[in-house]
């Protein structure tokens, strides 16, 4: 398979407009050159010039003020590899092909950063798309506001201050941000057919700047009935696809899915259902779209969905991503992930961890935020087990 990278030379601008209050446009070489417009506690630092410290708190509005929803990345992975590339890291875009559900016919790519020809002994990694809908980022004094603020674009900002602080301490870093991951990983899968040769990934999702110690695999399934059109005065001359299909849900609801002691249950979400034409006609064809959370291997789990559906529907597993568990590192609080991520699919890249700023509580909702403080807190954090693992 032949994987075309774009090797960013010299420097170009992108960077986004900005507005006021009022609405009036900053435009981007006033803005970035200029000093955050709104305090915040222990800050110390001024927006970025190659060389000079990076302000994550202000790279994050400047991320989150490009709707990267998934399918849609192509914006943001453009201003991020002229924004690296300007800081005087050697910049690599991959592609990432759109799927056939897609609506657009947009580029996107995955980033790779580190310096030209060497190998990273640690890469940092997170996902650029977010779920939608987009909402623009906002600030007050101690909290940035928006979609994308923790999961994932704060996290971005937080692995490339730390990042550069531990290229100038001497260490070997890369890192890797990819596309499609709050869909189906298509940016990880990519990237995972040409790794660097990295000992250790530090992967970024909202875990509170806790170090996961497991993260829940996921099971998506299409459950799909079928039926005989009829009046729905006549119910006897038809057969109702969307009865059968209530029935094989509740069935699957009954069911009792593993639970492991040190991590917890697993858990069932019936998303979409879908079927029938009218009120007034006997349904011939309804499905279902489920997504469990992993605990353990899927096999046990897939039987039982297979048994209880059976003679009331047909089912379709169409993705898995398995459980895994993560190592710990001395003198980080810890937690167990109850949601997915791109770590299985991103194998080649070195052993494994799982932490960021942000709680995983408000990702996917309208009221997504990020504690200034914990973002900052973040990139101290990312440093101290980068020197862990590398000394």
């Amino acid at each position: 398979m032949l994987i075309e990278s774009i090797r960013l030379v010299g420097l170009r601008s992108r960077l986004p407009n900005r507005f006021t209050a009022e609405g009036a446009i900053v435009p981007a070489r006033v803005w970035a050159s200029e000093p955050p417009s709104v305090g915040y506690s222990g800050s110390i630092m001024s927006y970025p010039l190659a060389g000079d410290t990076l302000d994550p708190i202000r790279l994050t509005i400047a991320l989150c003020q490009i709707d990267s929803t998934t399918y849609h990345e192509g914006q943001v992975c453009d201003f991020l590899a002229d924004f690296l590339a300007q800081r005087g890291w050697d910049v690599e875009q991959t592609p990432v092909e759109q799927p056939e559900e897609s609506a657009t016919g947009s580029k996107r790519s995955n980033i790779y950063a580190g310096s030209e020809g060497e190998t990273p002994d640690l890469v940092f990694s997170t996902h650029l798309d977010t779920v939608p809908p987009f909402i623009a980022p906002s600030e007050d004094e101690d909290f940035l506001y928006g979609r994308g603020v923790c999961d994932a674009k704060g996290i971005v900002a937080a692995q490339v201050a730390a990042g550069e602080a531990l290229r100038k301490e001497g260490f070997r870093i890369g890192l890797l941000f990819v596309s499609g991951e709050e869909r189906d990983s298509a940016g990880a899968k990519a990237a995972n057919l040409v790794s660097k040769g990295s000992r250790f990934l530090i992967n970024g999702e909202p875990t509170d700047n806790r170090l996961a110690l497991a993260s829940n695999g996921a099971l998506r399934a299409v459950i799909k009935s079928s039926g005989k059109m009829a009046h729905s005065a006549y119910p006897e001359l038809g057969e109702s696809a969307i009865h059968k299909l209530v029935e094989a849900l509740g069935r699957i609801r009954a069911l009792r899915l593993p639970t492991v002691e040190d991590v917890g249950p697993s858990t069932l979400n019936i998303g979409l259902i879908r079927g029938g034409h009218a009120p007034n006609v006997i349904a011939d064809h309804a499905e279902a779209q489920i997504l469990i959370r992993l605990v353990c291997d899927s096999q046990e789990t897939r039987a039982a969905i297979e048994q209880a559906a059976e003679g009331l529907a047909e089912v379709d597993f169409t993705l898995e991503i398995p459980f895994v568990r993560l190592r710990a590192v001395a003198g980080l609080a810890t937690m167990i992930a109850k949601f997915t991520t791109d770590i299985p699919q991103l194998s080649n890249w070195g052993e494994p961890l799982l932490l960021g700023p942000g709680s995983i509580h408000v990702a996917h909702t309208p009221h997504e935020k990020l504690a200034k403080k914990e973002l900052l807190e973040a990139v101290e954090l990312y440093r101290k087990v980068a020197k862990q693992l590398l000394c």
